[in-house]
């Protein structure tokens, strides 16, 4: 397979400016690499076995260390989560872990964990998941419920006001923000795109309890994610409550299928737009999802509208002065998480049930098999990422 052609072929079409920056980011790290090569990883995924026997489930699609994220959900509280959901499709539950197990032999690598140290993460990430199912039921982890890295993450979140936030991504003339517009997590729109966006807004707020919540302000095009740049995306700036201090940001991202849609072998609900399956999959999968999460159509794409949520609201693992007990105690949370989230949406439209969960939960041989086959995936995301690598400095 040529891997430079595949990864090509996928990004076809899409805004050069932010491909650019896209590739740019998948030459700085073998985990940048993997975060971006989602079709990859399934093109090339084993079958058969656990791959296929896996009870069936509504998985992430994309599971990595680093779509897990903080965020204030539509009732204001502060939630740890499974945070993108634009490759989530109905597959085999094994698809989601074995993706997950990758991230976390090429994430300790980027970290300079030993080898030793990325396998008690596997395992206690694993183990975590298999006690979750076997629970049987769907929990949540909140500010209250939190412990360890995440919970400082979201007590960080918990306190930040609005306006110092915001104060991170505006800039303040006449007591009237604008969005900042720096190259790193914006880009300026053109006047048509300012023109298309205001429009749709405009049209969208008629149908709102307070139209005058949604007036636009501002509007650049969005830079965050890694997977999703090149696709269309805006930052926004609305008038919210009225005040400076009151704007809101919202996000609105463009749908595409997912990534793994090529590869999948099991019949998928008839969704109205791909913005549609994006939205109803993070409702299912999410204890409470974000602020105004909504499927919309805007000049014939569709796309999903929500409350703008900081990239930084993570954790990266190999942030200084995290200690292996940490990192533990954060996978087994992430467990946790994927565990809920199948559970929370299981018996839906040809997933399994949470019976069937629970017994796939008990059952041990499968985990080897996970294990053996994430290793060999992490060995050739090195080997295609430095394809890539020397491709890019070719051309560079």
């Amino acid at each position: 397979m040529d891997v430079i052609a595949q990864i090509a072929s996928f990004n076809a079409g899409r805004e050069p400016e932010r491909l650019a920056i896209k590739y740019d980011k998948m030459r700085a790290s073998r985990f940048a690499f993997l975060r971006g090569t989602c079709h990859l990883f399934y093109g090339q995924l084993a079958r058969g076995g656990v791959f296929e026997s896996a009870p069936l489930a509504w998985i992430c699609g994309d599971l990595h260390l680093e779509n897990f994220g903080s965020y204030k959900g539509d009732n204001r509280l502060v939630y740890f989560d499974l945070n993108d959901f634009e490759d989530a499709v109905l597959a085999p539950a094994s698809w989601d872990l074995v993706r997950m197990l990758t991230s976390l032999w090429v994430g300790a690598e980027s970290a300079s964990l030993r080898r030793s140290e990325a396998r008690v993460l596997c395992d206690a990430f694993l183990d975590a998941y298999c006690a979750s199912l076997v629970m049987g039921k769907a929990s949540w982890v909140e500010r209250a419920t939190a412990q360890g890295l995440v919970r400082d993450l979201l007590v960080g979140l918990g306190d930040r006001p609005r306006a110092r936030f915001l104060d991170t991504r505006t800039q303040t003339r006449d007591k009237r923000r604008r969005l900042l517009v720096d190259g790193i997590k914006a880009l300026p729109a053109s006047k048509a795109q300012h023109r298309e966006v205001t429009d749709f807004m405009a049209a969208f707020a008629k149908a709102q309890p307070d139209p005058g919540f949604f007036k636009v302000l501002d509007l650049a095009r969005r830079i965050a994610g890694l997977s999703s740049l090149g696709l269309e995306r805006y930052a926004i700036l609305v008038r919210g409550k009225g005040s400076a201090d009151g704007n809101y940001l919202l996000d609105l991202k463009q749908s595409v299928p997912s990534a793994l849609a090529p590869h999948l072998q099991v019949a998928q609900p008839p969704w109205k737009t791909q913005a549609h399956r994006v939205v109803a999959l993070q409702r299912r999968l999410q204890a409470v999802s974000a602020a105004f999460l909504t499927p919309v159509m805007l000049g014939g794409k569709a796309y999903v509208l929500r409350d703008l949520q900081p990239s930084e609201d993570k954790i990266t693992l190999g942030q200084s002065g995290q200690s292996l007990g940490e990192l533990r105690q954060l996978v087994e949370t992430m467990g946790n998480i994927v565990a809920w989230s199948q559970l929370r949406a299981s018996g839906r439209d040809g997933s399994a049930t949470a019976d069937e969960l629970i017994t796939f939960g008990r059952r041990t041989k499968w985990r080897q098999t996970l294990l053996a086959a994430s290793r060999e995936c992490a060995e050739q995301v090195g080997k295609d990422s430095a394809v890539f690598n020397a491709a890019y400095d070719d051309r560079c």
